[in-house]
């Protein structure tokens, strides 16, 4: 994210930056060849989300693995490479920067449709977030691999599929950032309105299938997930309705006992920066009954319908949300130190900087808005040819290995044994999902049990086996977790021979 605004930058004309790009790339692709705990080169290593400084695999316990880290990469390099090629240097994007962009847009059309971390890495399912910085990815790098004269296996196709499955996201109101996960939240995140601005395309519609900043699902949205915060933080309250607050990542974080983070108010105004972007460059605004409350908010007489942008109605409406956007932007500047330092969060009760200090991600999420303010964009990435979904999603063809799972363990009658893991087919941790494993093999002098179960190919995953007495109540074996490795190619099989720790 934060790259991905350095080379904006450079692209609009800051020269100084190009090293730093070009290092960038270097080190990238070191990094695609590092085995870590999230797996191989090819085998998942590509989502993990944290290397040591010196370029080793950290192996530490960490959420992983985090999927929106290749597509980020990807479409951070994407707009590097395409202005590389416009600008007479078509042979570095091609031998340099492609090599990078397709094996993380390899690793995005295996496992688009795969759980894994969110961008806050703390929920494993699917996130809003990782999927939209998914299909953009997938759009813009189909486009530039015909430009290089390159292939990108899967991209088009992968691509619509994602887009399909993004619009499960949308609950009518407001968008659920995570589901196939029961965290016990809302689904009111920011990682939807940052979602929004990271596939903010200048040149596109207001189109409500990519949710872009001016659509009618991005303003319901936004005013859902801000309103989420006018009641949890104490330096909110007395803020009234339609005027900007203070922004965190969702309203039951107890991060640091939760608080406003610089880079989620930033987003909350640069999305209307960039709807005002949009409907300038359109020539004019519509209010659905989607959008009208976001309206309501900020003009009270707000209306269904379109306004030309030469109309009165049109210029009140894009001062009060130009007004509502700068609110944001105050209320970051009235809780910055008087050093400038922007550090990740701010309290809640007396706005006074937390946690990580000269937080990168916030001093880039601080300059994009100012940039959109301006009228300063990013590059088109081509939405409009890529913003119609299918109308059935069909997912992704599957290439699966058949696993065994063998674990040998006493039991007394009315127990089962059950194998539950990070994976969705292993339950995603919820000893509800667990997979049950049989009996059928099970005698005194060898107490097996057994069960075949269908799993990615080539993926590294962690598990663990629990045991259910016949009330339902549940035992795990003792830590660590177990990690494996399912077996390469798609109809493999391999079998896992555990003993109950």
């Amino acid at each position: 994210m934060t790259y991905k605004a350095i080379v904006e930058r450079y692209v609009n004309g800051d020269s100084s930056l190009k090293q730093k790009i070009d290092d960038y790339v270097s080190a990238q692709a070191f990094l695609q060849g590092v085995s870590n705990p999230s797996g191989g080169p090819d085998s998942g290593g590509l989502g993990e989300p944290k290397f040591e400084i010196n370029r080793t695999a950290f192996t530490g316990p960490w959420g992983r693995p985090q999927r929106d880290g290749p597509p980020l990469r990807a479409t951070a390099l994407t707009v590097y490479a395409n202005w590389l090629i416009t600008n007479g240097q078509a042979a570095q994007a091609a031998n340099t920067v492609w090599p990078v962009i397709a094996k993380d847009l390899a690793y995005a059309v295996r496992y688009w449709n795969q759980t894994g971390f969110d961008l806050w890495e703390e929920v494993s399912g699917s996130s809003f977030f990782t999927l939209s910085a998914t299909h953009r990815a997938l759009a813009e790098g189909a486009a530039l691999a015909t430009k290089l004269q390159k292939t990108c296996d899967g991209c088009a196709t992968a691509a619509p599929q994602v887009l399909c499955f993004m619009q499960s996201f949308w609950t009518g109101s407001y968008i659920d950032s995570n589901i196939n996960v029961n965290e016990g939240r809302t689904g009111k995140d920011v990682n939807s309105i940052i979602s929004s601005i990271h596939t903010f395309d200048p040149k596109s519609k207001c189109t409500d299938a990519t949710f872009q900043p001016c659509s009618s699902r991005a303003l319901a949205n936004h005013k859902a997930v801000t309103d989420s915060f006018r009641s949890v933080y104490g330096i909110n309250r007395g803020i009234a309705q339609g005027r900007a607050v203070a922004v965190g990542r969702y309203s039951e974080d107890v991060y640091y006992n939760g608080n406003p983070w610089y880079l989620a108010t930033t987003a909350a105004a640069e999305q209307l920066y960039s709807a005002l972007y949009q409907w300038n460059a359109q020539g004019s605004l519509t209010i659905d009954a989607v959008s009208l409350p976001f309206f309501r908010d900020i003009i009270s007489t707000a209306a269904t319908g379109t306004y030309a942008k030469d109309s009165n109605t049109y210029k009140t409406i894009v001062a009060a949300v130009r007004t509502y956007a700068d609110g944001y932007m105050a209320i970051v500047q009235k809780y910055t130190p008087s050093n400038g330092g922007l550090a990740e969060q701010f309290d809640k009760n007396n706005g006074s900087p937390l946690s990580a200090y000269d937080l990168t991600w916030s001093y880039a999420a601080f300059l994009t808005a100012t940039e959109r303010r301006a009228g300063v964009v990013s590059q088109s990435w081509n939405e409009a040819s890529n913003n119609i979904p299918p109308t059935t999603c069909t997912g992704t063809p599957s290439c699966n290995a058949r696993i065994t799972f063998n674990v040998r363990t006493t039991t007394t009658f009315g127990e089962s044994i059950f194998v539950v893991g990070q994976l969705t087919q292993l339950g995603n941790w919820r000893p509800a999902d667990a997979k049950a494993l049989s009996a059928s093999k099970y005698t005194a002098s060898d107490p097996l049990w057994t069960t075949d179960v269908d799993l990615p190919a080539s993926t590294v995953f962690e598990y663990k086996y629990i045991r259910k007495s016949s009330s339902g109540q549940v035992t795990w074996e003792s830590d660590p977790n177990r990690r494996y490795t399912s077996s390469s190619g798609c109809g493999s099989t391999a079998t896992v021979n555990d003993t109950w720790r």
